[in-house]
């Protein structure tokens, strides 16, 4: 396994999330409080709409990019830029054909949005804006998939890291001088604009004998895109569904103002989810190399050992988020914005419940496995879509937005976190996925215990900052039980822990051998 390239990856790539994270939040906090959080509702709303149409893409993107590890393996740069010159010309009917269907959407909007008349915002503007800042980043989709699967991560998250600074620097301007919600989502369109021209540049230096290629692919790698790609295409209707379905349901039966409020809690969750994934996500290409050239007992070893570091950071860091959440969304985006901690702890479990699939799915879409569970996405997405309906129709107003989050869970539980594993351990590990299954299943339940005794000794305090500290303190302890008591009851956790620790210490006594080389030297 590439380890240096996997550490520039992740050392990057979280650099870059706390840099964003921090200024982000500042920026979310101005918008509610200069311009209003219903426009911070219809944020939501607008993703989760594109998100819809980005159904179009049909899993292409991933489909490609694991196409491209083997002949990058093996030297062969014809097929990688046939594989490149495909991905390109896909993308440019893509980006053409969400920018129809969003066009199409547009006048139907005011039907989303139940509480619409009470909105000063021109959502046809606004909502356009949105579409075309999504449309344009297919423009260089095919150059960035290109750097990464190359493994150089790192440079693609300098590019986002930069332009994704000018965007903050121009959208404070717009809040705060023209405190306005369309010069806002303009800033998005430039900050795609850049990246744009960014990307070409480098791909166009790095790789400018595959970009140029004219190549086609032959029969048995056609094959191989094709069929990745109708098992991406399922995946994708999935993910996007069970993504957007809480938003739209919420929006259109609940209201846009509770969205609003909903969402501040999910930004923040997602801030949480997607740094400790920057621990898995930049080693998507690294797994997949390792996954075309290694034996399947090395790369079952490597699975034990991310998922179990995988439950670690989600029992700390979501342990932490229910602990400040309400603390910090206070602190953050202003007061009166908190929901009921019911709807707290919800959120805080659906989040890890979600996370703790993280190293699974990883290691199947870097094995190329995801064919053999293409309906799972669909049957997911739609029993989440009519469980939420149900208990939003069935259950008294104040428990409409538990319900929709339940819903999700359920269906996680039922369905995802026993089709994925099966998949991972059946047609990877060729072994039965039981044990893996219960031991999930186990870690879900000792995390929801986790919970509720950090309800129970959460303490209060007058002055907000001061309750989010001690109690993320708390918190730590409370994780730290957790994870003992994990150790004592199952050995992989502890056999993992053992292994860590060992690389680690080799870790640190290599370093030491050679800063005393050094030294020798000098």
């Amino acid at each position: 396994m590439d380890k240096k390239r996997g550490v520039l990856n992740i050392s990057a790539s979280v650099a870059s999330r706390i840099l964003l994270l921090f200024i982000a939040l500042f920026i979310r906090r101005l918008l509610i409080q200069n311009i209003g959080n219903d426009v911070n509702g219809l944020n939501s709303l607008y993703t989760s709409i594109i998100g819809l149409l980005s159904v179009a893409e049909l899993g292409v993107g991933s489909a490609i990019v694991f196409s491209m590890y083997r002949p990058i393996v093996d030297g062969d740069d014809r097929t990688v830029g046939a594989l490149f010159c495909l991905y390109k010309k896909l993308y440019r009917i893509i980006g053409a054909v969400i920018f129809i269907a969003g066009s199409v959407v547009m006048p139907f909007l005011p039907r989303l949005i139940n509480d619409y008349e009470s909105i000063g915002v021109n959502v046809y503007i606004t909502f356009f804006l949105t579409l075309v800042s999504v449309t344009l980043s297919y423009l260089y989709s095919a150059k960035t998939s290109l750097i990464e699967a190359h493994k150089n991560n790192y440079i693609t998250t300098g590019i986002a890291t930069i332009s994704r600074l000018l965007r903050y620097i121009l959208q404070i301007a717009a809040i705060l001088i023209w405190k306005s919600y369309t010069v806002y989502l303009t800033c998005q369109v430039i900050e795609t604009v850049v990246i744009w021209v960014m990307t070409e540049r480098t791909v166009r230096r790095m790789y400018p004998e595959i970009i140029c290629m004219n190549e086609k692919l032959n029969d048995d790698t056609s094959r191989e895109v094709e069929k990745n790609i109708k098992a991406m295409f399922m995946h994708k209707i999935g993910a996007v569904l069970v993504g957007a379905i809480d938003s739209l349901v919420i929006s259109a039966f609940i209201g846009v103002v509770i969205l609003g409020k909903y969402s501040n809690y999910t930004v923040l969750a997602g801030v949480v989810s997607s740094i400790i994934a920057l621990f898995f996500t930049p080693l998507t290409s690294v797994i997949g190399h390792m996954c075309a050239v290694s034996p399947k007992e090395d790369i079952k070893r490597y699975f034990g050992y991310f998922y179990s570091i995988n439950y670690i950071l989600g029992v700390v860091f979501f342990m932490g988020y229910y602990a400040v959440i309400d603390d910090a969304v206070t602190l953050f985006f202003g007061k009166g914005l908190d929901l009921p901690e019911a709807v707290a702890y919800l959120i805080s479990l659906n989040q890890f419940i979600g996370y703790l699939r993280y190293a699974q799915l990883t290691f199947r879409d870097a094995a190329g496995v995801f064919y053999y569970d293409r309906w799972k996405p669909l049957v997911s997405s739609m029993s989440n879509l009519g469980l939420s309906i149900l208990l939003v129709k069935i259950l008294p107003q104040d428990y409409a937005l538990a319900g929709v989050i339940i819903a999700t869970i359920i269906t996680w539980m039922l369905i995802c976190d026993t089709v994925e594993p099966y998949i991972l351990y059946r047609h990877v590990f060729r072994q039965s996925p039981a044990g893996f299954i219960c031991r999930n299943y186990v870690y879900i339940v000792l995390f929801a215990a986790g919970l509720l005794i950090m309800d129970g000794v959460r303490l209060s305090f007058e002055r907000v900052w001061v309750e989010l500290i001690f109690n993320g303190m708390i918190s730590l302890g409370v994780s730290g039980g957790l994870l003992l008591l994990t150790g004592l009851i199952d050995r992989r956790f502890r056999e993992n822990g053992r292994t860590f620790m060992e690389q680690l210490r080799h870790g640190m006594s290599r370093g030491k051998g050679a800063e005393r080389k050094g030294n020798a030297k000098r």
